[in-house]
């Protein structure tokens, strides 16, 4: 019986859980393909750091080695960055080579251009694990985009950003403590950057965007802020009143634009996400003919990311690949939209809020509820950038119950 032959790029985390799955799984993925799948190669940075139990496999810190194997069905890229894995993934992909990729910076600026590429050599790329790790968010667009059009997706794409939101809250701790203490956990890596900024999360959103929509945010449409700025004492006064931070990447079709927000959100207990803690991640998708769907999962972590890329191992094989929907954007007047957000300051006069927001409220005295037109609120944001202001989503009731007073 012939083999499925397959190649690794980098035996980190994501490498090793994908090598061991292989192990632990081949009876299922034989019933699945139809053939046994056989590790040929495994590529590395550095040699002397890595050794494999099987002899029979290379180990090697040349692509080219890889590229001169005699069989080579498919390519998993477990490596970070953009190079050398867009490079890997091109020349994999001009050799007749399926890819896997689990690097959403990557595939992020890259991904249309691969795609492109694949469908001439006649081969198909998965993607799955490049956005919520466990959580088979791409498989399930695919379904729905058969027919559904998505019309906005927010997810908490970032395990180490909403587990440091959770202690701190949970423990009351500053952040640099928890910041610590996920690095110790091994959530968060030794410089931290692409999670509590953002980055990640937004790469994430990227991919994203060019699957529902077909094409990428214009950069005028992009907000990026990360979590790095918030205090315990803006968490306590969140929580106070009912209200959890979550880092959240947002896309939405508005009028002709695409909006992309990836940016710390006040929850109430009426969103979905109130109960998304720790390294978990989440998604929820709203689409006009199902209406709204929430996944929810482990996020990132050798065997959830592992999952993902194995998963698609069977999708390679079907008659019609996986690729971008090009969706003509509605190119309507933008729908007047209206907010609730938290604004964390103390000096604030209320006739100074007034041009701006229809209701206004002392909560605590370090924040002040507001409500009005978004388009307010970015007229606020332009004339007072110093001042922060947290959205918030979901019926926020205790407000309610104060205005009637």
């Amino acid at each position: 019986m012939s083999a499925i032959h397959i190649a690794i790029l980098g035996l980190g985390t994501v490498g090793k859980g994908v090598l061991e799955t292989i192990e632990t799984h081949q009876e299922r993925l034989q019933y699945l393909l139809g053939k046994p799948v056989k590790v040929e190669a495994v590529l590395v940075k550095n040699l002397d750091k890595h050794k494999l139990e099987d002899s029979s496999i290379l180990l090697t810190d040349q692509f080219d080695d890889i590229l001169q194997l005699a069989k080579l069905d498919v390519v998993i890229d477990a490596i970070v960055g953009q190079e050398p894995a867009f490079t890997c993934a091109k020349k994999s992909i001009e050799r007749g080579s399926h890819v896997i990729t689990a690097n959403k910076e990557m595939f992020a600026h890259h991904g249309k251009e691969l795609l492109e590429l694949a469908k001439k050599h006649q081969v198909s790329i998965g993607f799955e694990a490049t956005v919520a790790g466990g959580i088979p968010v791409i498989q399930t667009l695919r379904k729905l985009l058969n027919v559904n059009r998505i019309t906005k997706i927010e997810g908490i794409v970032n395990g180490t950003s909403n587990f440091i939101l959770t202690n701190m809250r949970e423990k009351g701790l500053p952040f640099a403590d928890v910041l610590k203490e996920a690095q110790e956990k091994g959530f968060a890596e030794a410089d931290p950057t692409n999670d509590i900024e953002g980055f990640d999360a937004y790469f994430k959103a990227l991919v994203l965007s060019n699957v529902i929509f077909g094409k990428l945010p214009e950069p005028e449409h992009i907000v990026r802020e990360g979590i790095s700025h918030i205090t315990r004492e803006q968490i306590q006064t969140a929580s106070s009143l009912g209200l959890k931070y979550k880092h959240i990447a947002k896309l939405e079709k508005q009028g002709g634009a695409i909006k992309c927000n990836v940016e710390p959100v006040l929850v109430t207990d009426a969103h979905p996400f109130y109960s998304v803690e720790g390294v978990q991640n989440a998604l929820s998708i709203d689409a006009d003919i199902v209406g709204n769907i929430t996944l929810l999962g482990p996020g990132a972590g050798k065997l959830p990311t592992a999952s993902a890329i194995i998963e698609d191992l069977p999708h390679l094989y079907e008659k019609q690949p996986l690729k971008f929907f090009d969706d003509k954007l509605n190119s309507g007047e933008q729908q007047v939209k209206t907010g609730q957000w938290l604004l964390f300051s103390k000096d604030l006069e209320r006739s100074v809020l007034e041009p701006y927001f229809a209701e206004i409220l002392n909560v605590s005295e370090e924040a002040i509820y507001v409500r009005g037109l978004t388009e307010s609120m970015n007229k606020w944001e332009q004339d007072y950038p110093v001042v922060k202001m947290v959205p918030i989503e979901g019926e926020f009731s205790l407000v309610k119950e104060l205005l009637l007073v």
